[in-house]
């Protein structure tokens, strides 16, 4: 099962290793992606031998925080990830090497030395094998082996995961850690901008400052890069991310890890640790390491852009425009969306999906050239700003579908055209309500507001950048397709075009909501 078992293995590792004779009697754990997951589920149930987490690149341990249902990476906003198909086909194989009972361990110990315990899987074309329909046949298609995916399992889920909903049960009986399960021991939480969660990790930061013994809480620090999954060490004196120069994002991660764990395992005083503020992170176009004691950083404050156009926002070359005020009159954008014709994701915050995707910020005026994305662009900034914090779009729609998909897109946009992903998000409209509530459907001429969960970044726009934001209705394979039919979606083989609408108006006042930090000439901090 996917996290289950080092959570229920937990309690007899870490009592086995802090009784050895060798031990002191405290375990810490460091690890980034797999071996990062668990550790929330496995802290949250309280073993006194655990002492501190280090925990890098973890949002699949992450179930449910705050307005988050993403349990574990597998949604956003109600639409599948599609990175854990890819994942899943070398994880979920039922046939695994086995040894009798009473094998002696020096016999174990040679046949790691001389066999290949890991699976082997024949390659996949993910860039191709992610477009199967119905999605849940996908594995199936690249002759993967039954397992959790799809299949019902003898696991503590039951397996079949894709056809699960975002508050299904099941994502309560595994490894996944929920806001519900106390976290009580001293962290270290590595981020990255280009990652697949950035907003619920930090959510849950947040979450554990708010809700730990005061001790505990004032002992949590997070670090936040410009890169993508787990690369922080592969930062050098000018990292490219995507296309994108992030200059110098170099940090000192060894010396602070083992500073973190020489005071919380070992009891040293003045560690590295004891210097980081609590929360450090990058700031993207200045190219620089900021520090703040919270996040959002002292100072952010939101700011309103609402959506505008004369009817014609569809493709960089329509009239859409981010402005101060809401329009007096709705001359709404419409654009058809079929999903046998989706906008291909290009970069973005995202990571294992194969040759599928390639994480980071890239160029987006190819897809900008397309009918179906609908693009609303601020004037240039005279003075610079920062955008560190949280950014929240609220859209006013319609659709004559039963179901559909909203997708946002924010962006920096260069003097001379380049328009660099910053963040990306998507709303299922049939959880539009709730995630913990039952579908609601679409009715043609009905206008609906939805607001999209938060998306995080921090940017420097430059005197003469603009913000850039671009809605449309599908990012594959970043996020699954909406089939548009009001149906499972998941057993579907068929999708229907659904014709959507964007109003903004006084009446109906699409905006997007950033975090603008102003600092007084001189305050900004670097590491």
């Amino acid at each position: 099962d996917i996290l289950g078992p080092p959570v229920s293995d937990s309690e007899d590792a870490l009592t086995w290793m802090t009784t050895q004779p060798w031990s002191n009697g405290k375990v810490g754990a460091v690890g980034c992606s797999s071996t990062a997951e668990y550790q929330m589920a496995v802290a949250a149930t309280g073993h006194k031998g655990f002492a501190a987490m280090n925990v890098q690149g973890f949002g699949a341990g992450v179930g449910r925080v705050g307005p988050y249902y993403e349990q574990g990476n597998w949604y956003r906003g109600g639409a599948v990830q599609m990175l854990f198909i890819a994942w899943i086909y070398g994880q979920q194989n039922q046939v695994r090497p086995m040894f009798p009972k009473n094998t002696p361990q020096a016999d174990l110990v040679a046949a790691s030395r001389l066999f290949d315990l890991a699976p082997q899987m024949p390659r996949a074309d993910w860039s191709k094998a992610l477009s199967h329909l119905p999605v849940q046949d996908i594995l199936k298609a690249v002759d993967a082996p039954r397992g959790v995916f799809a299949d019902e399992m003898p696991v503590a889920t039951g397996g079949r995961m894709i056809q699960r909903a975002p508050n299904d049960p099941a994502w309560y009986q595994g490894g996944l850690w929920h806001d519900n399960m106390k976290l009580d021991l001293p962290g270290l939480w590595q981020m990255s901008w280009y990652d697949v969660s950035v907003g619920p990790n930090l959510e849950m930061y947040n979450h554990v400052r708010k809700t730990a013994s005061k001790e505990i809480a004032d002992q949590q620090w997070a670090i936040i890069a410009p890169v993508a999954h787990c690369a922080y060490t592969r930062a050098t004196e000018d990292t490219i991310v995507g296309e994108r120069s992030m200059g110098d994002a170099r940090l000192d991660y060894q010396e602070i890890m083992y500073g973190f764990f020489d005071r919380f395992v070992k009891g040293a005083k003045d560690t590295r640790i004891d210097k980081l503020a609590k929360v450090t992170y990058f700031t993207m176009g200045s190219n620089r390491w900021q520090t703040s004691d919270t996040w959002p950083p002292a100072g952010a404050a939101p700011v309103t852009y609402y959506l505008a156009s004369g009817g014609k926002a569809n493709t960089l070359k329509g009239d859409g425009a981010l402005a101060g005020a809401p329009p007096e009159q709705d001359q709404p954008d419409r654009f058809a969306y079929d999903p046998m014709n989706p906008v291909p994701s290009v970069g973005g915050n995202v990571c294992c999906t194969g040759d599928a995707i390639t994480a980071g910020a890239f160029d987006q005026r190819t897809n900008e050239s397309r009918e179906d994305v609908l693009v609303y662009t601020s004037e240039p900034f005279k003075d610079g700003m920062e955008l560190s914090g949280p950014i929240v779009p609220t859209l006013y729609v319609s659709s004559d579908a039963k179901d559909t998909d909203l997708t946002v897109k924010v962006l920096d946009v260069y003097p001379d055209g380049r328009a660099y992903n910053l963040d990306e998000s998507i709303q299922r409209m049939r959880y539009r309500e709730g995630y913990d509530k039952p579908p609601v459907w679409m009715e043609s001429g009905r206008v609906y507001k939805v607001t999209l969960q938060p998306l995080n970044t921090s940017n420097y726009f430059a005197p003469g950048h603009r913000l850039r934001i671009e809605v449309s209705s599908s990012n594959f394979p970043r996020f699954d397709r909406n089939l548009n039919t009001g149906g499972n979606n998941f057993d579907e083989a068929r999708g229907v075009t659904a014709r959507n609408a964007v109003h903004h108006s006084k009446r109906y006042p699409s905006s997007l909501t950033i975090s603008v930090v102003k600092r007084p000439a001189g305050t900004a901090s670097r590491r």
